[in-house]
């Protein structure tokens, strides 16, 4: 009936799944997560009951409920194996999903049959619960599956595990989850060029609570890299290269560290090893591109570059990008990184195009669009040899207000354009208004006034300086 649905529903509400926690289908490439989380469950045996939890949520946003009940059970199954003295306790979020699909299903009666086992159980684990029930745990798996969707989700990821180590600070998975919260955030707030905060101490007390993580073990040495200290980051890595040496999650963070140290055959060999465990890896796809044009660049450094080592290596990152993009169309990075490479290989058409098809995008995040307008300005700059175009792009970059390091790197780009063009003589009015409009949109307002009233010197008859000096003028 009717009543029964609507109270169902509200019961349904009350639970804490990955149903009720607000973990959105447009933030990810459904396809790549499921790939993910497959291959996380094939390599890590300890995280299968969470990672089946989530798997059935993924599985129902791709439609496919028969699906998403078959990993529910294969989470029973673990629970049954890893908590044989706590079932229910270890099994409310399991039942909670299988509430709500067996709800979108229409399966009413053995929705609500789950709603009253997670209901009855939450009674006896707790006098005040009803179906809601704050275990530390449960804070944790939130936590897990909110990192699993990406970048909107990790301050929310680091609060649910703060609020798991009220309970158990000394936990090993929980200090594992804020820690790996923590770097993610702070690699965010280098991006986006905001204030970090130190994930340092919280990824060495992670490593020390749990020596078997090489996962957490490989970020601490990334950590450790990015503030100078590479040595001490690489006994990290091999010391996880000994622990786990065909994990391919550590691999791909070891080949990193090598990728970042210059070491770039050393990580290809890396890679290509974790490719063989995990070959639908997005990520180790393209890292490895990311290798191959880092050789290239390397190679076409040398005086005899031997060219048909540099078309080799060409080919070979345009397959690994290009498997990048098609299995992930919203890896953005990666699109641009496609292009630069065609850029390299004097394929400048190909590369325009991939440029075209992302700036035509209307899903683009401000950062993502910024850093493709830098990349496109140095497009224009060092391959069309268009300085014009270049600045033209740069400025647009700028007028994306947020702060990140797309946009630092558009503001640093066309100051250091216009100003060599300025001070070598070949600069004009326009140049000097548009050095004006640089100033303006990165907030320098003096210097602005000084631009613009040198470029009404230079073009006494320019409505466009006089309208943007008064209006400037006006403003401060």
């Amino acid at each position: 009936s009717t009543i029964s649905k609507n109270s169902l529903k509200t019961s349904l509400l009350q639970l804490e799944c990955h149903f009720t926690w607000i973990l959105l289908k447009e933030h990810v490439v459904l396809e790549v997560l499921e790939e993910t989380i497959v291959d996380h469950i094939k390599f890590v045996v300890e995280y299968n009951i969470i990672d089946y939890n989530l798997l059935s949520y993924v599985c129902h946003l791709k439609n496919s409920n028969e699906e998403a009940l078959r990993n529910l059970k294969k989470a029973e199954e673990a629970i049954q194996k890893q908590h044989p003295g706590e079932i229910a306790r270890r099994s409310l979020v399991t039942w909670g999903n299988y509430a709500w699909i067996y709800y979108h299903m229409q399966r009413y009666e053995e929705a609500q049959t789950y709603v009253s086992k997670v209901e009855n159980s939450c009674k006896k684990l707790s006098s005040t619960a009803h179906g809601k029930i704050q275990l530390p745990e449960i804070y944790a798996e939130q936590g897990w599956a909110l990192l699993r969707f990406g970048r909107n989700y990790f301050e929310r990821a680091k609060n649910c595990f703060e609020n798991a180590l009220k309970s158990e600070p000394d936990n090993p998975d929980f200090n594992a989850g804020y820690a790996v919260a923590m770097y993610r955030l702070e690699n965010l707030a280098q991006r986006y060029g905001e204030e970090m905060r130190p994930c340092l101490e919280a990824l060495k007390r992670a490593v020390e609570l749990n020596p078997k993580d090489t996962t957490v073990m490989a970020l601490l040495a990334l950590e450790l890299q990015r503030l100078k200290r590479v040595n001490e980051g690489e006994r990290y890595i091999e010391e996880g290269l000994q622990k786990t040496p065909d994990f391919p999650v550590f691999l791909r963070y070891a080949a990193n560290f090598y990728r970042r140290k210059g070491e770039v055959d050393k990580a290809v060999e890396i890679l290509k090893k974790a490719l063989a465990l995990m070959p639908n890896s997005v990520f180790l796809h393209h890292q490895l591109g990311l290798c191959y044009r880092f050789k290239i660049l390397q190679l076409k450094k040398t005086r005899y570059a031997p060219q048909e080592e540099v078309e080799n290596l060409i080919q070979l990152a345009i397959f690994h990008l290009k498997t990048v993009i098609d299995k992930k169309p919203i890896f953005f990075s990666a699109h641009s990184d496609l292009a630069n490479t065609y850029a390299l290989g004097k394929r400048y058409e190909e590369a325009e195009k991939v440029f075209q098809e992302l700036l035509q995008r209307n899903n683009l995040p401000c950062d993502d669009k910024q850093e493709i307008y830098f990349n496109y300005g140095n497009f224009q700059h060092f391959h069309m040899h268009s300085e014009s175009k270049a600045i033209k792009y740069y400025i647009e970059g700028l007028k994306i207000e947020k702060d990140s390091y797309g946009r630092k790197k558009c503001r640093e780009a066309v100051e250091t354009l216009l100003k060599q063009k300025i001070k070598s003589g070949l600069g004009d009015a326009a140049d000097m208004g548009t050095l004006g409009l640089v100033h303006n949109l990165n907030g320098k307002k003096q210097k602005a006034i000084e631009c613009y009233e040198k470029a009404i010197a230079l073009d006494p008859n320019n409505e466009e300086y006089q309208n943007a000096l008064s209006k400037l003028q006006l403003s401060i």
